[in-house]
């Protein structure tokens, strides 16, 4: 078995609140591997001190988080956990309790309910003071530095949050300058102010299917196809906001509609058939009811546990 803790010092400065993390959890199904591994965490982060424990995240909130509660059958998506069906009656055993869910919706681009997103997205347009544009690789660094300021504000209210530092959006702009063309992301403007902004990500783990594991001796020349053409069957969409001051309101409404629309038409024209909006907590009942007005159905949940040291 294996695991991991780890003290989020972001977290701490931003919530206050005495709780370290453990992350990384899998291992054999035995309770003894359980138990030697979670109280091997728990006496770490007592004597750092901390009154709480919360996982998993691997290793924060803004990367892997939760343990797979439902959705076993399907595959999991890039950076989404997966793990075996047995883990969550261990955790639980030893005085873990549910904290809090987070789903992930499936989405059919090409369902009936994809026309009521066309629709909006022409009235919006038709507006003078909405735009919407694909992202400009060229300038992947301001880019994305754009897309994080709106969902730094965007769900600077949501429970965790914690913001990303100028390190993690270096690194994410690295990586997804290698993954994404233009369309795979887009920004909508209100008044020529960025507004609105969703990042889509092509499904890596179906090029990997069928390799075995292995990249020798032939299936990296197919990878690289695959990363040139970047034409995948499926997407994760896992970052998307809008501005708070638009929360609640028709025209926020419209803005996030905005930006899905333009990026899943670019998706459809290169054959997608299948897309994930992943996370969505399960007291964000705005973003869920959007995504299930799309017609998005939740199919995996996350559970994030806790336990008072």
């Amino acid at each position: 078995g294996r695991i991991s803790a780890q003290v989020d010092r972001l977290h701490l400065e931003r919530h206050q609140d005495a709780t370290g993390q453990f992350g990384f959890l899998d291992a054999i199904d035995d309770r003894a591997v359980y138990t030697a591994l979670l109280q091997s965490a728990e006496t770490w982060l007592r004597a750092k001190n901390l009154k709480r424990v919360r996982g998993p995240f691997s290793f924060s909130i803004n990367d892997e988080m939760g343990l797979l509660s439902d959705g076993f059958d399907t595959p999991p998506y890039p950076f989404m956990a997966h793990g075996s069906p047995y883990a969550a009656k261990h955790v639980e055993a030893l005085g873990y309790t549910k904290t809090k869910d987070v789903f992930a919706y499936d989405f059919d681009p090409q369902n009936y309910k994809a026309t009521l997103l066309s629709r909006v997205y022409q009235r919006a347009l038709n507006n003078p003071k909405i735009s919407v544009r694909a992202i400009d690789k060229s300038k992947m660094n301001t880019e994305i530095a754009t897309i994080m300021d709106i969902f730094n504000d965007a769900w600077s209210d949501n429970w965790g949050f914690v913001p990303f530092t100028k390190a993690e959006l270096d690194a994410l702009a690295k990586n997804l300058k290698m993954l994404i063309s233009n369309d795979y992301a887009a920004i909508a403007s209100y008044e020529g102010v960025p507004a609105a902004m969703v990042v889509t990500l092509p499904n890596i783990n179906e090029w990997f299917a069928g390799y075995g594991g292995k990249l020798f001796p032939l299936n990296w020349l197919k990878l690289i196809g695959k990363v040139i053409a970047k034409k995948p069957n499926s997407i994760r969409i896992p970052l998307m906001g809008v501005r708070k001051k638009f929360h609640d309101s028709p025209l926020g409404s419209a803005l996030a509609m905005v930006v899905i629309e333009h990026v899943r038409r670019f998706h459809v024209g290169n054959g997608m058939t299948k897309c994930e909006f992943s996370w969505i907590l399960e007291d964000n009942h705005g973003m869920r009811n959007f995504a299930e007005s799309a017609g998005a159905v939740a199919y995996k949940t996350y559970r994030i546990y806790e336990k008072n040291l």
